[in-house]
């Protein structure tokens, strides 16, 4: 439940950024200086592919020229989870990095009840580990956070689940050794999920019928998956998940996420976010399929 609460706490904050209505309920009162930037944020998904690494930069550097508060960490969080959206360089996230670790090295978030990390470390860490940026930031927390990280991906290298896809067939994933694996987590309702799509669809259909498998998993019911794939002419497998069974077996927390296996069945790449073709294509590298 602790867990639970914890998430529900970060989508809550999530949620003041992005709708106003939210923030009035909650009775934030962002200062002159933080109200521009609350407006940037909600925005962000708006700016243009091209200008929103250096529009992210930008936010990052200002959010980090306010004054201490529980309302700067907020933002550097929310900064941070959108991010890791497509391919803004390591640059701009390198900044993002720095913002919130400046903010929890000034208002360090409190601990959840069963001793998890808070999930501002646990957003940092996920910048540490997986887009290889440098972080310098000594609190336990972040420690705890970085070793859930590591927990976590021995789970998932050892994981095995059976799911069935829209058109009935039963995929197991131990069964696909000899093929590189890369499993997706999405919904219909997830913007960057929708947006990567299409490029998913490309590689299927340039690797599909020799090296490659899609599994796409959503937790979703048949009666909302199915006219959505059918609309959008989505042909790779989309595998049901409806009881969160296999999202709770590979501990995804946030979508859309993606696992590369190679052909051995050795989890090789991750992706916490949406991924850009070209960077699909990097991580597919890593199991061997160029």
């Amino acid at each position: 439940m602790a867990k639970f609460c914890a998430y529900a706490c970060l989508f809550a904050a999530v949620a003041v950024l992005i709708h106003p209505a939210s923030a009035q309920k909650r009775q934030i009162a962002w200062t002159d200086k933080e109200k521009p930037l609350v407006e940037k944020l909600r925005g962000l998904r708006g700016v243009p592919d091209d200008q929103r690494p250096e529009a992210t930069k930008r936010l990052a550097i200002q959010i980090r020229e306010l004054p201490a508060s529980e309302r700067k960490q907020l933002l550097a969080s929310q900064l941070s989870n959108l991010a890791t959206e497509g391919d803004p360089g390591t640059g701009t996230l390198q900044e993002v990095a720095a913002t919130l670790a400046q903010t929890l090295s000034e208002t360090p978030a409190a601990a959840g009840k069963d001793g998890e990390p808070a999930m501002p470390y646990v957003t940092l860490a996920q910048l540490a580990k997986y887009e290889n940026v440098n972080v310098s930031l000594n609190d336990p927390q972040f420690a705890a956070a970085m070793a859930k990280l590591e927990a976590a991906d021995k789970r998932r290298q050892n994981a095995n689940f059976t799911l069935t896809d829209l058109k009935g067939k039963s995929w197991t994933l131990q069964d696909l050794h000899g093929k590189v694996v890369l499993v997706n987590f999405w919904a219909t309702w997830c913007p960057p999920c929708r947006k990567e799509m299409p490029d998913l669809e490309a590689l299927y259909q340039r690797w599909g019928k020799s090296d490659l498998v899609i599994l796409a998993i959503s937790d979703e019911e048949t009666s909302k998956v199915e006219p959505f794939i059918a609309e959008h002419k989505i042909t790779y497998p989309i595998l049901l998940d409806p009881g969160r069974k296999v999202n709770d077996l590979i501990q995804v927390e946030g979508i859309p996420k993606s696992f590369v296996y190679d052909r051995k069945g050795n989890l090789v790449a991750e992706a916490i976010d949406m991924r850009t073709k070209g960077q699909f294509l990097d991580l597919l590298a890593r199991a061997g399929l160029k």
